[in-house]
């Protein structure tokens, strides 16, 4: 089972279980995808758009579970990166839990990847 992320505050995360789907942050809707990362980027895409941010919440959804609507495509440095294209039901989600804050600024994904 290959899991993707998505980074996401904590309110974010509430309004979209209070409504049963995530349509994406102002960042995402704004490039008309929502933004996930692969547990190799997941480290890189915080330290670069959420450094020293508190409240965020890692969530971990199965790549397959998105069917067709996910589409890597080549981002920063040439890298592929998923995207999803349609929001995200907050059911195909396998956790979704904090994402702490190191006193260094950067967050602590140690537990998270298997």
């Amino acid at each position: 089972m290959a899991i993707i992320y998505k980074i996401v505050t904590a309110q974010e995360w509430a309004a979209a279980l209070a409504e049963g789907r995530f349509l994406g942050s102002a960042v995402d809707l704004a490039d008309g995808f929502i933004h996930f990362s692969t547990a190799a980027q997941a480290a890189e895409t915080a330290a670069k758009h959420f450094s020293g941010q508190s409240g965020l919440l890692l969530v971990g959804v199965e790549e397959k579970s998105l069917g067709d609507a996910l589409v890597y495509e080549i981002s920063r440095g040439g890298a592929l990166f998923p995207h999803l294209y349609g929001p995200l039901a907050t059911a195909l989600a396998h956790f979704a839990r904090p994402l702490p804050l190191r006193a260094d600024g950067a967050h602590d994904f140690a537990g998270f990847f298997a």
